[in-house]
C-alpha cells in the first residue's frame, strides 16, 4: 500500500471519528435539552429536545462510515439469530421446575447451615440462655 491509500484511509478514519463524536453530542445534546426544558410550561418541549437529539444523532451516525458497518452487523446478527436452536415449551418447562427444585433445595440446605452455625456460635459464646 503506498504513502496515498495509507493517508486516505487515515483521514477517511479521522472524520467517521468526528461523525461519531458529533453524534454522541448531539444525543447528549437532546438529553441536557431534555432537563434544561423541563420546568418550561410547555410540557412537549423537553420531549422534542429528546427525540430531536437522538434522530439527528442517529442520521449522523448512519451517515458516517461506521452507520453502514452497524447496520451489517444488526443483518448479520438476524441470520445467526435464525440459526439458534429453541428449546420446545416442554423442555423450557421441565428446565425451569428443574432449577426452581434446586433451588428450593439449596434454600432448606443453607438455611439448616445457617441455624447449626447460629446455635453453635451461641452456644461457644455462652449465650445460649
Amino acid at each position: 500500500m503506498n504513502d496515498e491509500a495509507k493517508q486516505a484511509s487515515t483521514a477517511q478514519a479521522a472524520g467517521g471519528t468526528v461523525q461519531l463524536i458529533v453524534a454522541i453530542l448531539l444525543a447528549l445534546g437532546g438529553i441536557v435539552g431534555f432537563y434544561v426544558l423541563e420546568s418550561r410550561p410547555e410540557v412537549w418541549m423537553h420531549w422534542v429536545s429528546l427525540a430531536a437529539g437522538f434522530v439527528l444523532g442517529a442520521l449522523v451516525f448512519a451517515f458516517s462510515p461506521n452507520g453502514p458497518r452497524f447496520w451489517r452487523f444488526v443483518l448479520e446478527a438476524r441470520v445467526e439469530l435464525r440459526k439458534v436452536f429453541w428449546p420446545s415449551r416442554q423442555e423450557t418447562f421441565t428446565t425451569t421446575m428443574v432449577v426452581l427444585v434446586f433451588v428450593l433445595v439449596a434454600s432448606v440446605f443453607f438455611w439448616a447451615l445457617d441455624l447449626l452455625l447460629a446455635y453453635a456460635t451461641r452456644y461457644f459464646t455462652g449465650q445460649s440462655g
